[in-house]
């Protein structure tokens, strides 16, 4: 596993420290530092994706975080990194934003990603373009969007995916599945 992405996958040490930080942000939350400048631009771009306006992202992403600080004492660590909890918390907030200013779900996406993106699709008859996935893409749910992205675009693993979406391991792995199957369904079908 010499691929692991050391900012979404977290040996033993880094959920030490992780722990650390966040039992000292309870004790005094001008502690939350290290926190905020670990996961603020992962977050970010998380909502910046989904979003048409980068103003509004950086302002629902500071109320996301001003959520986890108001109720960082209500969280429990389970071994997990924070930012399974910090991208529910997106997730409430995107929602809100959404309702609030019945904003349009966006899909942004640069070139590295659909590059990294379209090695999933190793199926030689496939003449691959942006212009495809991009279509392919507004045809899914914004569930199934969501799973894509933490897969396949931030590397995330299936508990991680798991935590994020409040399901059990083995249904992440599912759902992802079938997310993945839809995208290339739709893929094949816009040519």
């Amino acid at each position: 596993m010499s691929n692991v992405n050391p900012i979404y996958h977290h040996t033993h040490q880094m959920l030490i420290q992780e722990k650390e930080w966040i039992d000292n942000a309870k004790d005094d939350i001008t502690n939350f530092a290290p926190l905020y400048e670990k996961y603020y631009d992962q977050i970010f771009r998380y909502i910046n994706q989904r979003m048409h306006d980068e103003h509004l992202a950086s302002d629902v992403t500071s109320q996301v975080f001003l959520k986890a600080i108001k109720n960082l004492n209500r969280f429990e660590f389970r071994g997990i990194p924070i930012a399974s909890w910090l991208y529910r918390i997106a997730k409430s907030e995107l929602n809100q934003a959404y309702r609030d200013a019945r904003a349009k779900r966006a899909i942004n996406i640069d070139d590295v990603q659909i590059a990294t993106f379209i090695d999933v699709f190793k199926d030689e008859s496939f003449d691959l373009n942006k212009k495809r996935m991009f279509h392919a893409l507004s045809q899914l749910n914004g569930r199934d969007i969501q799973l894509i992205e933490l897969r396949y675009f931030q590397g995330y693993a299936y508990r991680e995916i798991a935590d994020i979406i409040g399901v059990k391991e083995n249904n992440a792995k599912v759902k992802t599945f079938r997310a993945l199957e839809k995208l290339k369904k739709h893929f094949a079908n816009n040519q």
